[in-house]
């Protein structure tokens, strides 16, 4: 034993014929240093060797070897001639005290001539050192580039674009980052392989309040801070923003993403801010562009303008809502309209208030109107002596809700219309009287009074009632949230989400008019950035006009294929109720909207020659220059007389702009195809950057973006649960590939195991990821590339040119195996070019488990034991060549490091006209006869999976006579069948020469009837013992049925089979070998020699592996 680091432990046990070495060691190049050695050291001494490689948990005597301790060891087994000479110069003799006495078995020299598995194609993965070498290689052999300019000379040359939405630059990735960019790659890998040119161009989005909020944060001294110019700020934030991207291209990359990394779309780019002020321009030239005052989302924590996309709506947020009592004006003309004479009565003894409800008290000051449902019906009702109106079906649940009945007056109720026109004096602002209209659809019983209280500088629909009426604009409320002194004196300086709320109501109580104060929980918009409440503010801001191309946008989406298809039915309402679209914000760091205001009128100045001459500026210089420039260079040259008198707009553009101007940022730009093929994001894009882009894109050139739309869902814990630092439930995607400190405990599993984990997710809805699911699909992932290594171990010696066989030419269960294959293959294809990655996954896993328990484990004995030139050996590596070759295609898109990897190991069993890259090898064609027929009918094939089915109750019968001791192994049993179906047996009898195989047993009789299955044996053999078992099938009429018995004759120390014709090809050399293996033995090792000693040697046969 040596303890040095650098080399493997070796411990040595001899007896007279066999000296056993166990090499203990977990690097693969020592192991192969120390046999290379051993065969040298062998030879030079005359002797012979044969060795058998295995991994398992050793015990008893290689146990014993080492203190009693278990350890995972490698074994060779060799052989040595009785006269090998020892150091000492002595020879080895049949030692009695041997060390392993009675214990160890004894190695086998028959094995020498077993044709074992053998590839460079490790089991171990070692993914956390193999994939980033494997991503290099990938730089290095230029693979992605070599798809992305695929054959660009032809015209005909088909492509496809997966245009990548661009990522918020702030931040190291999180698992819905990767879940998104794995599946993207799955796509563009598949794609490659089926022979299209494919270009994917990642992008960031590098501008916004995060990054400006961010550089602000990293200046701790408070008058730096205040003294930042833009101009300061935005080189601080680009530089910022460039290093998130970088640190996160890294991250993307690790994940075994391909695409253009190198040359990445950044929206901070010149070139990309300059084809969005391209967009810009054609939407302003369109009439879609226009700035006005309306209400918009504000957020007073980040004091800017937000749109729809960027709030966010927590589960509970409670606001103090009031009901509030408006005293209506007594006037003769207005009661003269009335038809409802309890109403005309109580208006005109001046008793009659108007009964509202409102969540926002703070709203009160800029209150212009009461709106009323003209359909809804109406009652004015007694409440503690005071007459209010309410609508009629809230009069009981208002009872219970004020605490006081309220007693309905007069005959009957009233429609809203009717109160069209009345007047009724403000509350708290004496001198303002507003009017009594009549609003939509929004105003209805499902909560309140049925009267709302409208402020048409707080909200959108109180917005466009104010339009119709033409109320007057009212929102004292300034950038922080505070009001201003149009609120008056009481309320100046005070916040409206604070103080200055609670300050309105006790207005309310003082002036008599409030109800009811309660709290209320509702859903209420909280910046997405900031978390924290914003409100609906009046402010001169700029505006896309929705209105002008709705019908258009909504048209496009007709065209557009929606997966899932409910993604069509979440669309399309967002954009046909959508408002129009505020395109201002109030921030520096972005894309200046090109406008600039004359000082003395503000008066806006823009028009295309502006716009043109702004945009040829941004592209050589970046946006930068519209901060740095005097206004007299950012003017054309009819327009620089004026620049004395203008002063530079200094709003900057929405980022959703930005982001959804990518179609011609990107996809124009770079000559790309656009509309592109596919988008792919969350499913909360449908309201964010697919609305985004498909506005731009409709409003500047009519048509949509993109062909399809494709939505994941969100990642949750393995419990269902929303990941969330604080429950110490958030999977970090780089934690799953790399592992932590301690691997033992904290093993890193690799990309490839990550992206196999999004493969069998259903991901269009929320999925779910944990430590317990990654262990599962780690197993799943260690099952696949065990199947893929022995595929490959038992290629080794099969050269396609040289040794394939037609496929026609095949026997019947190698054609039924490629049959299965191509069944296989048709499904895998079809779910990839539906997106439908986990039906891959399922079809993969299928598959392979019908190698493993079927075709392969039946086909071992030809492989390993058949002559290495036998017909039938190279019929099964045929289909083994052509497994390989599909299932690396099949498994490529989703475990990339793994299935190259594969690739790169076949050695020179492959590299007949391959390609440096399975990605550039191409997707298999379909598989036919020489006769350009389908391998295989229908027909065939049925008869083949009813074999199969009674292979099982075969199979249960050996169990029955394993578990009664009667045998040890399928081999040692005698199988007897029949089958009652007419034309599966004529199928049997066909086959019955692959019987023996197929069941994997030593003898096989096949029943013509049933009463010969169940006829006894001769009398001499009627203890025999016999375990019998039925079963049904699919794929054929009747009962199935088959016995196991122990069979007849002796063990042959090559293939384990039992023959009663051992010793019939040479007696004298090998009177142990039956009837199969004597004339193979005897042709690939002339001058092997059984030795009588070691006739209770264990032979190394095909089930041993």
């Amino acid at each position: 034993e040596t303890r040095h680091t650098n080399l493997p432990r070796v411990y040595e046990t001899q007896n007279a014929q066999t000296s056993h070495f166990i090499i203990r060691t977990r690097k693969t190049s020592q192991y192969t240093s120390l046999l290379n050695m051993l065969s040298l050291s062998l030879s030079a001494t005359r002797s012979s060797m044969s060795f058998l490689l295995s991994k398992n948990h050793h015990r008893g005597s290689a146990a014993s070897l080492h203190k009693g301790k278990t350890r995972t060891a490698r074994r060779v087994y060799f052989s040595v001639d009785a006269n090998t000479p020892k150091k000492n110069g002595g020879t080895t003799t049949n030692n009695k005290k041997n060390t392993n006495s009675g214990k160890k078995k004894e190695s086998n020299a028959y094995a020498a001539t077993v044709l074992l598995p053998q590839t460079t194609f490790e089991m171990r993965a070692n993914s956390v050192q193999k994939e980033p070498l494997m991503q290099k290689w990938w730089l290095e052999n230029n693979v992605y580039k070599h798809v992305a300019n695929r054959e660009e000379s032809k015209e005909n040359q088909e492509s496809f674009t997966l245009h990548d939405g661009p990522p918020y630059a702030n931040g190291d990735l999180h698992i819905g980052h990767a879940l998104n960019k794995i599946l993207k790659d799955f796509i563009t890998r598949y794609q490659a392989l089926r022979g299209k040119r494919v270009r994917y161009v990642p992008g960031w989005d590098t501008h916004g309040l995060p990054i400006e909020l961010k550089v602000l944060q990293s200046i701790e001294d408070p008058e730096v801070r205040k003294n930042l110019t833009p101009i300061k700020l935005r080189k601080k934030a680009a530089k910022f923003a460039l290093g998130q991207v970088e640190r996160q291209s890294k991250q993307f990359q690790r994940y075994g993403i391909w695409g253009e990394f190198e040359n990445p779309y950044m929206t901070l780019q010149p070139a990309y801010e300059a084809s969005q002020l391209e967009v810009f321009g054609k939407m302003f030239l369109n009439g879609h562009i226009y700035r006005g005052k309306k209400p918009v989302h504000w957020s007073p924590s980040s004091q800017t303008a937000l749109a729809e996309a960027e709030l966010e709506y927590p589960d509970v947020h409670v606001s103090q809502s009031v009901y509030v009592a408006f005293p209506i004006e007594a006037t003769l003309e207005g009661a003269n309209a009335i038809k409802d004479e309890t109403l005309k009565s109580t208006l005109l003894d001046g008793s009659l208030k108007l009964a509202v409800w409102t969540t926002t008290p703070w709203t009160m000051p800029a209150n212009a109107a009461v709106a009323m449902n003209p359909k809804l019906e109406y009652r004015v009702c007694d409440f503690k002596g005071e007459k209010i109106v309410v609508a009629n079906d809230l009069v009981a649940s208002l009872s219970e809700t004020l605490e006081d009945t309220l007693t309905a007056l007069g005959e009957g109720p009233f429609l809203g219309a009717e109160m069209e026109g009345l007047t009724y004096q403000h509350p708290t602002i004496k001198d303002r009287v507003n009017p009594v209209i009549v609003g939509g659809d929004y105003i209805t019983t499902d909560a309140g009074t049925g009267l709302v209280h409208t402020a048409p500088g707080h909200g959108q629909d109180d917005y466009i009632a104010g339009l119709k009426y033409n109320l007057p604009l009212h929102s004292p409320v300034d950038d922080l949230g505070n009001f201003t002194e149009e609120a008056g004196s009481e309320l100046f300086g005070l916040n409206v989400l604070g103080d200055g709320n609670e300050k309105c109501i006790e207005q309310l109580q003082a002036a008599n008019a409030l109800l009811k104060r309660e709290p209320y929980e509702h859903k209420y918009p909280y910046d997405w950035r900031t978390k924290k409440p914003t409100i609906f503010r009046a402010t001169e801001q700029w505006f896309c006009s929705v209105e002008g191309f709705r019908d258009d946008a909504l048209k496009a989406l007709d065209s557009v294929k929606f997966i899932p298809e409910s993604g069509s039915k979440r669309m399309r309402p967002m954009v046909s109720g959508r408002s129009d679209w505020c395109i201002s914000r109030q921030r520096s760091w972005g894309v200046p909207i090109p406008c600039f205001f004359f000082e003395e009128t503000n008066e806006v100045l823009m028009d295309e020659s502006i716009i043109k001459h702004v945009t040829d500026i941004v592209r050589k210089e970046g946006t930068d220059a519209w901060f740095m420039k005097d206004i007299e260079e950012l003017l054309p040259s009819e327009h620089k007389s004026k620049a004395s008198s203008l002063r530079r707009g200094t709003d900057t553009m929405d980022v959703w702009f930005d982001s959804g101007s990518s179609w011609n940022g990107v996809l124009n730009e770079r000559g790309m195809n656009a509309p592109c093929d596919l988008y792919l994001e969350g499913s909360d894009q449908h309201r964010g950057w697919f609305q985004s882009s498909l506005l731009t894109s409709v409003a500047a050139t009519g048509r949509a973006p993109y062909k399809t739309l494709l939505t994941h869902g969100f990642v949750l814990d393995e419990n269902g649960y929303k990941m969330s630092k604080s429950k110490g439930n958030v999977v970090d995607p780089n934690f799953v590939i790399e592992g932590g400190k301690n691997q033992k405990t904290e093993p890193g599993y690799g990309a490839d195991t990550l992206r196999l984990w999004v493969a069998s997710t259903d991901y269009n809805s929320d999925v779910s990821i944990g430590s317990n699911v990654i262990k599962q699909t780690s197993e799943n992932y260690r099952k696949i590339r065990g199947t893929l290594r022995f595929l490959m171990g038992v290629e080794n010696d099969f050269k396609s040119k040289e040794h394939a066989i037609a496929f026609d030419q095949l026997p019947g269960f190698d054609q039924y195996c490629l049959y299965r294959l191509e069944e296989t293959m048709k499904k895998i294809e079809i779910a990839y070019d539906n997106y439908n990655f986990a039906a891959v996954n399922s079809e993969i896993n299928a598959f392979t488990t019908f190698l493993s328990n079927v075709y392969l484990d039946v086909s071992k004995d030809r492989l390993y034991l058949g002559h290495p030139s036998d017909a039938k050996r190279r019929a099964a590596q045929t289909v083994v060549h052509e497994l390989i070759t599909n299932l690396l295609a099949a498994l490529a898109p989703i475990l990339p490091h793994t299935a190259e990897e594969a690739f790169l190991a076949r050695d020179t069993v492959a590299k007949e006209d391959k390609q440096i890259s399975v990605f550039l090898q191409g997707w298999p064609t379909k598989k036919k006869n020489s006769n350009n027929n389908s391998i295989m009918s229908q027909a065939d094939a049925k008869n083949w999976e009813a074999l199969i089915d009674l292979r099982s109750v075969a199979n249960l019968a050996i169990e029955d006579a394993r578990n009664s001791k009667l045998v040890g192994a399928s081999l040692e049993t005698s199988i007897k069948v029949f089958a009652e179906d007419e034309t599966f047996s004529r199928f049997l009898k066909t086959n019955e020469h692959f019987l023996k195989e197929m069941f994997i047993c030593s003898e096989v009789t096949l029943c013509a009837t049933l009463s010969d299955y169940e006829k006894k044996e001769d009398r001499e053999e009627e203890s025999k013992e016999v375990f019998s078992k039925s079963g049904d099938s699919d794929a054929c009429a009747g009962k199935l049925f088959a016995a196991a018995s122990k069979a007849s004759g002796e063990k042959c120390l090559r293939c384990w089979c039992y023959s009663n014709a051992l010793g019939t090809t040479d007696a004298k050399k090998h009177p142990k070998l039956c009837e199969r293996c004597g004339p193979i033995v005897l042709d690939v090792a002339p001058d092997l020699v059984y030795h009588q000693e070691a006739s209770n040697a264990e032979a190394v046969g095909a089930s041993s592996s």
